[in-house]
């Protein structure tokens, strides 16, 4: 369908977002253009400033519009355990649960030989240096449960071993309210690998 060209502009910056396909991309310019102007200048101004006041903690390379954040600047939290997860949105999805108490390191990605991502492109560097200033007593891997985050878990625990810190992974397996015959086997395996006394 042709577009006139200030639509059809948008809706193209609209389907560069993840996840967006064309016709999504169509139904939010639409939706957009029915905004009351001054809804829509104050997303467009939600974005500007999100992208000029947001930035990397230059501890543990969260999002954080403070340096350091507000998690490696707590007292409250025990600096003594790093959570090591893959993007900002992992530290979103822990914070949630409220239980966790320690701090948190991003990699900004894992390691991909396929794709060309080896050590020196995510964050492992400055994890490595952050063990050496710092008296961590554990590492929790919370890198996905797939070939690349079981990859770069392996990878980084084999590196802090030596040191003496503990390295431990978040259990896989089965969700809260999952049913059996709908698991696959992979998940079941990871299950009963990670059983526990009751």
């Amino acid at each position: 369908m042709q577009y006139i060209e200030p639509l059809a502009k948008l809706i193209e910056h609209l389907r560069a977002l993840p996840g967006i396909g064309s016709k999504t991309a169509a139904r939010l310019a639409y939706h957009i253009l029915d905004m009351e102007p001054a809804k829509a200048k104050a997303l467009a101004q939600a974005i500007i400033e999100a992208k000029e006041k947001i930035g990397f903690c230059n501890t543990c390379f969260n999002l954080s519009d403070t340096n350091p954040c507000s998690i490696c600047s707590s007292a409250n939290r025990d600096h003594s355990i790093i959570c090591v997860v893959e993007q900002p949105r992992d530290v979103a999805a822990l914070e949630r649960m409220r239980d966790y108490k320690g701090v948190y390191h991003v990699l900004h990605g894992v390691l991909s030989p396929l794709e060309g991502i080896g050590p020196e492109d995510i964050r492992i560097r400055e994890l490595l240096l952050r063990l050496q200033n710092t008296t961590v007593k554990e590492l929790i891997m919370a890198t996905n449960p797939n070939i690349e985050g079981e990859a770069t878990a392996m990878y980084i625990a084999r590196l802090v071993k030596p040191a003496g810190i503990k390295v431990s992974r978040i259990a896989h397996g089965l969700p809260v309210g999952g049913d059996l015959e709908y698991a696959d086997e992979v998940t079941l395996a990871k299950a009963l690998e990670n059983r526990r006394e009751i």
